[in-house]
């Protein structure tokens, strides 16, 4: 073939930035429970708990602080699935009488948690001079501590029977700079070292502990939470030109959930397309 085939000047030879094709299920979590939190509204928790039903979970629960979005998601994914089991429960993953609460509904329910998904996350723009104590310890407690909390009330249920998944939602600011991210980054860094050193002691007993690290994922409370020009400029630096579709991340999660994925164990998948 003639060497000229492959020659393109970059901007011909740049990929479509155009949403790609929804990826339909294949049973990767077909049998297992799952439960997520932070998982109403329209973020990357949600597109998991729809991939999780479409995927053949048997059981869902998904869990949220905010009652009316949380009841949406439910019925929404009950529309989707109507013949999955899919229950809410309110949690606050600061407070560990509340995630005690949930491990527990959700072992009551679903007759133990086979797959846990840490999404529940919260960010936010400031430089670090104009950072409070307050805003600095609200980014970490709910990102990492509320991680921390989840997982280890998960493993006392999942140990016993020794199998299980656990897969966090980290970010790529857990590698990379950023301003205005301090708190957020260094959560996100916590909760890759989190998963590795948990990996490492939920191994003996069988279960898998690993992350995805996005980079950027459009949704609307991240519109809330940056602003405009700054997701724009985020969005344009991706080798794809665009931000990723919460799904595509989700996919991603499924993966490292299903038994494709079980010689995983405290690994940080990026699911980014940004340029080296």
């Amino acid at each position: 073939m003639d060497a000229d085939t492959f020659s393109a000047s970059p901007s011909s030879a740049r990929p479509s930035s155009q949403c790609p094709p929804y990826v339909p299920g294949h049973g990767l979590l077909k049998g297992q429970s799952v439960l997520i939190t932070a998982a109403a509204g329209q973020g990357i928790g949600f597109a998991t708990a729809r991939r999780a039903v479409e995927e053949g979970a048997r059981a869902l629960m998904i869990s949220d602080i905010h009652p009316r979005r949380l009841d949406e998601a439910v019925a929404a994914l009950k529309e989707i699935a109507p013949e999955t089991p899919v229950t809410g429960h309110l949690a606050d993953v600061t407070n560990e009488d509340q995630v005690q609460a949930l491990v527990g509904a959700a072992e009551a329910a679903m007759e133990g948690i086979d797959v846990l998904v840490n999404n529940a996350g919260l960010g936010g723009v400031k430089p670090i001079v104009e950072m409070t104590d307050e805003e600095w310890h609200r980014v970490l407690d709910v990102t990492l501590n509320g991680t921390f909390r989840m997982t280890r009330a998960a493993l006392r249920a999942m140990m016993p029977r020794r199998r299980g998944t656990i897969v966090n939602n980290a970010s790529v600011l857990g590698w990379r700079a950023q301003k205005g991210q301090a708190h957020y980054a260094a959560a996100k860094a916590g909760v890759m070292a989190l998963t590795r050193c948990s990996a490492l002691e939920a191994a003996d007993y069988g279960i898998r502990v690993n992350a995805v690290s996005p980079s950027i994922a459009m949704h609307d409370f991240l519109k809330r939470s940056a602003p405009e020009e700054v997701l724009k400029e985020l969005a344009q630096r991706e080798a794809f030109g665009r931000a990723a579709e919460v799904w595509e991340v989700a996919n991603v999660i499924m993966f490292l959930a299903s038994d494709y994925a079980s010689y995983m164990v405290g690994e940080v998948v990026s699911v980014s397309s940004q340029h080296a």
